[in-house]
């Protein structure tokens, strides 16, 4: 391999490949990324085996090749060289290094034992906006269970429906749903991704505005293609819970509240929920909501918010960080808010975007 290369274009390329590295695996190899020289470009390939990156970028290439290099003393090199023209050669297994002052020699690997990666995008593919994903992403990705004895509670589920995509996430006591429409239908069913594939990719930098999606249904893969990026996530495995059936219906009480001044007094709140379980108390009045709590150690508080209530009045207990990470991710001004009883979960809704809902299950005091 004999190329020659910008360093601006090669350092913005090894330090979003060098993400997907894992030096920590039992695999050496996995702690290298792979250069690949064929024609016009270099070719960065990177893996941690769940994730894995193709990034092309324009090269001078006077002989094609490949090697593996380790990720993290690549990117230290390529951070400090000056800008201007690189040239790389390989030699057996050692990667020379010639810039405006600097020549270097790296120990390489062969890549013979480098796992297959996905450098491109079939046909079959979908395209979705880089903005609505990224949105939607926000408002979902945060209800995605840390807990890996289930780990498919651990993914989004991206649910295909005709010219729509569901976006869900549930840790079993929260869940959020965002939907996104589609250019056109797809015979698409379901998979469940972990968040870290999208988001990942998502803080890749400039993105442009589209980003294009395929299943790969025998592979266990899903493929994110971006300008000249290409990312690759395993699906997880198992059946995402039948979230539909508990979305409540026919909702007793309706409330309709400003969302910063509700998000003033659950923050109020945690000073003493946070001795107590987390639970902090929502008192639905006639034209106002009531939010308690009460530490044995620290005291209590009680703050006010003005509110639309339809409905009856009726007395819940939520944990105080479930509501106030969803008001966090509220683009609207006001919240609505459906309750059937004090034992069915609080639906929440964002007055700004129809085509959002969040699920909060109360905390239920023993006898």
């Amino acid at each position: 391999m004999k190329l020659k290369v910008l360093q601006e274009d090669l350092n913005k390329a090894v330090a979003q490949v060098n993400r997907f590295v894992n030096p920590r695996v039992q695999l050496p190899i996995l702690g290298n990324i792979v250069f690949k020289a064929t024609k016009t470009k270099l070719t960065l390939l990177a893996t941690n085996l769940e994730l894995s990156i193709s990034k092309e970028i324009g090269a001078d290439v006077a002989e094609e090749g490949e090697i593996a290099v380790p990720g993290k003393i690549i990117s230290e090199i390529i951070t400090n060289l000056p800008k201007g023209q690189v040239s790389l050669e390989s030699d057996k297994e050692q990667l020379k290094i010639k810039a405006e002052s600097f020549t270097g020699t790296v120990s390489g690997m062969n890549t013979t034992d480098f796992p297959k990666i996905v450098q491109s995008l079939g046909k079959e593919n979908i395209a979705l906006s880089v903005k609505e994903l990224s949105e939607a992403l926000a408002k979902v990705s945060f209800c995605s269970s840390v807990d890996e004895t289930r780990p498919v509670l651990n993914g989004v589920l991206f649910l295909f429906r005709k010219k729509n995509l569901f976006l869900v996430a549930t840790d079993g006591f929260r869940l959020s749903q965002k939907i996104i429409s589609l250019d056109k239908e797809t015979d698409l069913d379901r998979v469940i991704l972990p968040k870290s594939a999208i988001m990942e990719l998502l803080r890749s930098g400039d993105l442009g505005t589209e980003i294009k999606l395929e299943v790969k249904s025998k592979e266990n893969q899903v493929v994110f293609g971006v300008g000249d990026t290409v990312v690759s996530s395993r699906i997880i495995s198992g059946d995402f819970p039948n979230f539909e059936n508990i979305i409540p219906k026919n909702p007793q009480t309706k409330v309709y509240t400003n969302k910063e001044e509700l998000l003033r007094v659950i923050k109020l709140s945690s000073v003493f929920a946070r001795d107590n379980a987390n639970m902090t108390k929502l008192e639905i009045t006639k034209d106002s909501i009531k939010v308690s709590a009460e530490s044995s150690k620290s005291g209590k508080q009680e703050g006010k918010v003005e509110a639309k209530v339809e409905g009856e009045g009726l007395e819940i207990i939520f944990n105080y960080r479930f509501v106030e990470e969803l008001l966090n991710v509220l683009s609207g001004d006001e919240v609505e808010m459906e309750f059937v009883n004090t034992t069915t979960a609080g639906l929440f809704k964002d007055i700004k975007d129809k085509d959002f809902l969040h699920l909060i299950m109360p905390v239920k005091l023993q006898s």
